[in-house]
């Protein structure tokens, strides 16, 4: 067991507030990291109601949501100034190398909120992993593993992650959208020249993918409800080669096992 302080060590902890950024119920800061660093800084801007980085230096922690009880290391920030609107803040130098690179292990704070002393948490922190570099986003799991979450699809196509789309592209299928707060299914699947990855494309712009159901429910909701609510997962995958009359036959099937006219999404 590595213990954090060895490798990245703080003279001064006494001078910080750690922060714990966790999904804001709208978006992951860990997507916002790789996607728009300068939204990640922004996420050290806000003030909200609370002056939360009460101390000189802020120690940005982000939750790496892909594994329990694991931070990456986001960077040392200054406050230079304290506003009513936000907090005016400058990137420093110090382990910058390591940011986006060393993986923590640590339970979190114990306490809602999102700023805590750093003396209090920091000696309790020990080193996961370092990776070669930066983090970029999850690589391609694999077909028989996608299990992810709409903010999570949504990231990787707008991201253009390129061995998903590469991955994604090429197959056709059957795929299964749960609703995970009331456990309704939807049964869809991508045929002719439209990949998979076309396919959830237009989820992640519409919501819905204009399939009747889940448009019904997306005009009452919004996006943000499939944002939210909606968990991704791949049921069968095929070559573009293979005859599109049996990956909706495939489709049907599922629709039948799953119940997902009765009980689901599926009209038809």
């Amino acid at each position: 067991m590595i213990k954090l302080e060895s490798i990245l060590h703080i003279d001064n902890p006494t001078q910080f507030k750690v922060h714990f950024a966790v999904d804001n119920g709208e978006e992951q800061p860990l997507d916002v990291f790789v996607n728009d660093k300068d939204g990640w800084e922004g996420w050290n801007r806000w003030r909200g109601n609370r002056n939360d980085f009460s101390r000189k230096y802020i120690f940005s922690l982000i939750r790496f949501y892909h594994q329990r009880n694991r931070w990456l290391f986001g960077g040392i920030f200054e406050v230079l100034e304290r506003n009513p609107s936000g907090y005016k803040v400058k990137l420093l130098d110090i382990h910058k190398d390591y940011i986006g690179r060393l993986l923590i292990k640590y339970p979190g704070p114990g306490a809602r909120g999102r700023a805590f002393y750093l003396e209090n948490h920091y000696s309790d922190m020990v080193v996961s992993e370092v990776f070669e570099s930066e983090y970029s986003g999850e690589t391609f799991c694999g077909f028989d593993n996608i299990n992810h979450s709409f903010e999570h699809i949504e990231h990787i196509i707008k991201g253009q992650k390129l061995d998903w789309k590469m991955a994604l592209t090429n197959v056709k299928g059957v795929y299964l959208i749960t609703d995970k707060s009331n456990g309704k299914h939807y049964v869809g699947s991508a045929y002719g020249d439209t990949g998979i990855w076309s396919r959830w494309s237009t989820y992640v712009h519409t919501g819905h993918g204009w399939n009747e159901g889940l448009s019904e429910l997306i005009k009452l909701t919004g996006l943000q409800y499939a944002r939210k609510n909606f968990q991704f997962s791949l049921l069968e995958f095929y070559s573009m080669k293979i005859d599109d009359k049996v990956i909706i036959a495939r489709e049907q099937f599922w629709k039948e096992v799953l119940c997902s006219r009765a009980f689901g999404y599926n009209r038809n």
